[in-house]
């Protein structure tokens, strides 16, 4: 037997075992007499190393898994670039500049990552569609469906994030570099983008709230099938309405049951006579003062918290945007946000407040990248340009701003009313019948 980490000197001896590889048996050790023999030559200068390796790996193709599948393609049917429709969108960057006769190489950057935003907004409408269509057809009464509502949410927060993010590739390109090629753009503009203005619509931006685009009505902008789209979109129940009736139809908030509401105002209420109690005792001084200062102010904010004329007051100017049964019904989440009942209500709420925010700064990242692009001037699409879209960074573009606002209630846990779970079970199902869940108008 030759002894390991010798280098063998006679090259024909692997060149004999290598042709008669098909007549060696395996050894005691479950090793073939070839494998042996390479792990012995493995250190030799001359054997060792690639050679070995190739030859190994030459040998032993049939034994290999990764080796083992069949390529279908060649059978015919649908293949990658046909699936995708890969002709159509590759084809899909015509640069102006080029036309004109003049290629601008950044054009092409310029033109792909638009093009990229508008895809992704056909994903998040899609997908946006889908969860509206079950809370429309009742299906989100049967809690079951909630989760897939909470999957789709994600997607859509998960998407947001990659298009916030987007904008870095967009600014590696220089403001000189755009000014190339801007004047082939005009009157082309980001404003005319179809399906952010669907996506507003359809989450629940109120046309009341819209910030007007050169003093004109935003649908102005567009014409034909694109504005009777537009218009449809702000007749459909948006998602901020169809949360709501969900939100009302919280468990626990009957007067005749749990009677959440009924109890968490009274237990505020003795909760905040009693630190007053406790305020009243303590020596004057300007510490004493301030506290007090303070805690007149939790008095009022909870005193309008449990008024609803007052909330209705503030609904009708806009500075509320849920109804003041849903507002009692997102709080109930908020404050048993651990119990199992409330965990997967209360992932919704926060996708909710998600997409609220990453919209706000998506709208951010857009004013900055602009503002370095092009300064003071005017958009190409007739716009003040950068004072346009700064003005639409501001709460009256929150849809959901009723939820960002909870936390203006928050309270010492020993005030909240407690849960017996023997008695208040909040069934999952509550208002369901089975057939909802399988439904064949959302088995998707």
């Amino acid at each position: 037997m030759i002894g390991r980490g010798k280098c063998l000197n006679n090259q024909f001896l692997l060149e004999a075992v290598l042709h008669s590889e098909a007549e060696i048996k395996k050894n005691k050790t479950g090793l073939s007499l070839l494998d042996s023999i390479l792990l012995i030559m493995s250190g030799c200068p001359y054997f060792g190393g690639k050679h070995i390796s190739s030859q190994k790996l030459n040998l032993k193709e049939e034994d290999d898994d990764s080796q083992k599948g069949v390529n279908k393609a060649t059978k015919g049917g649908v293949v990658y670039g046909d699936y995708l429709q890969l002709d159509k969108i590759m084809s899909a960057q015509i640069l102006q500049s080029e036309l004109g006769g003049n290629k601008i190489h950044d054009e092409h950057l310029f033109i792909v990552t638009h093009q990229a935003y508008e895809l992704w907004f056909k994903q998040i409408l899609w997908e946006l569609d889908s969860v509206r269509d079950i809370f429309i057809s009742g299906h989100v009464r049967d809690e079951r469906n909630m989760l897939k509502v909470v999957t789709r949410m994600n997607r859509i927060v998960m998407i947001f994030r990659l298009l916030v993010d987007q904008f870095a590739v967009l600014e590696t390109m220089t403001a000189l570099d755009f000014f190339d090629f801007r004047e082939y753009l005009s009157p082309a503009s980001g404003f005319q983008s179809l399906q952010f203005r669907l996506l507003e619509n359809k989450i629940g931006v109120p046309d009341s709230q819209r910030v007007p685009y050169n003093r004109n009505h935003y649908r102005d902008h567009f014409r034909g099938k694109e504005s009777e789209m537009l218009l449809r979109s702000e007749q459909e129940p948006t998602l901020l309405l169809l949360v709501e009736k969900w939100l009302e139809r919280t468990p626990g908030l009957e007067d005749d049951g749990f009677n959440f509401w009924g109890k968490l105002q009274k237990n505020i209420e003795e909760g905040l006579r009693l630190e007053q109690v406790k305020l009243e005792q303590k020596p004057d001084s300007e510490e004493t003062k301030e506290q007090m200062a303070e805690h007149q102010k939790q008095v009022e904010i909870f005193r309008a918290l449990f008024d609803q004329r007052r909330h209705e007051h503030l609904l009708s100017k806009g500075e509320r945007r849920l109804s003041y049964k849903a507002l009692q019904g997102a709080l109930m989440i908020y404050f048993y946000r651990e119990e199992p009942r409330f965990q997967v209500p209360f992932q919704l709420l926060t996708y909710l407040m998600d997409i609220d925010t990453l919209m706000t700064k998506w709208r951010y990242n857009h004013v900055c990248t602009v503002h370095r692009m092009i300064g003071s001037k005017a958009g190409t699409g007739g716009s003040s340009g950068y004072h346009y879209l700064r003005s639409t960074i501001s709460d009256r573009y929150k849809v959901f701003v009723d939820l960002f606002n909870l936390a203006t209630f928050l309270v010492p846990r020993e005030w909240v009313p407690k849960l017996n779970p023997t008695v208040h079970t909040f069934l999952y199902t509550a208002e369901c019948c089975d057939s909802s869940y399988c439904s064949s108008e959302d088995s998707d």
